[in-house]
């Protein structure tokens, strides 16, 4: 049967127009119609952001390399899926008012600013340590057969998965802010993060031994680590000079 579609006015036959790729049959906008489109296309609730973070928490390093092979229909978009989470915890960060540097030394730099400033651009903030990350990951993964993109996208998952496991603690970050227990709290995070960090590649590197992931792991965050630090100390005296 030949149908006319609605948008180009092309005759077609099947359940798509081959010149516009509409679908044959448009439903009604309506309550239903409108629910359905929140659903697919801001959130994808029905697939994406509840699929791609049991994956991150039950099989992370298998999961992230289907992905790069080729396996995404049921994936949210890694950096939608960064997005998304970040910006769901910096407001919870602002709406706690939590400060991170409450204990810190008084310094020319304005410590609470700076901490504000994070709340206020927390994804952003996430988004630019992941080349960073990618940088030390490519270094010392380089012979593993995938390119900096790639890498990229393993990181931006891996941040995805962090920020995720933050949401879950925020409570204990709630009751410790502004107490002595704060440091323990970040140390706590810290060392929970290079866990997910490890288990992940740990699993997305199965062609070696666990042994070599770990040691690589360690040499990626320290690379990561040192040219997270000297852009920090760039940036600082850049201001200084200002």
């Amino acid at each position: 049967m030949e149908i006319i579609c609605k948008n180009c006015r092309h005759v077609f036959q099947g359940n798509y127009c081959n010149k516009c790729g509409q679908t044959a049959e448009t439903h009604k906008i309506n309550a239903h119609f409108l629910w359905h489109d929140i659903q697919h296309g801001l959130f994808h609730f029905d697939a994406g952001i509840p699929y791609s973070i049991k994956q991150l928490f039950t099989r992370p390093g298998h999961s992230i390399r289907e992905f790069i092979e080729g396996k995404r229909v049921k994936h949210f978009k890694p950096l939608s899926l960064v997005v998304v989470l970040a910006t769901l915890y910096g407001v919870l960060y602002h709406y706690f008012h939590i400060n991170l540097f409450s204990n810190s030394e008084e310094t020319e730099f304005d410590m609470n600013a700076f901490n504000e400033w994070i709340a206020t651009h927390f994804s952003w903030t996430t988004i630019a340590a992941i080349p960073f990350y990618t940088i030390g990951t490519y270094i010392a993964f380089r012979k593993q057969g995938y390119n900096f993109v790639e890498y990229f996208v393993l990181n931006t998952f891996k941040a995805s998965q962090r920020i995720f496991a933050q949401i879950v603690m925020f409570p204990i970050l709630v009751y410790s802010n502004s107490t002595a227990h704060l440091q323990m709290f970040s140390n706590l995070t810290y060392v929970v993060g290079m866990l997910l960090i490890f288990w992940t590649n740990i699993q997305f590197f199965n062609k070696i031994s666990k042994t070599k992931v770990f040691f690589l792991t360690v040499l990626s965050h320290i690379i990561f680590l040192i040219c997270f630090f000297l852009i920090f100390f760039i940036i600082l005296a850049i201001k200084a000079l200002l």
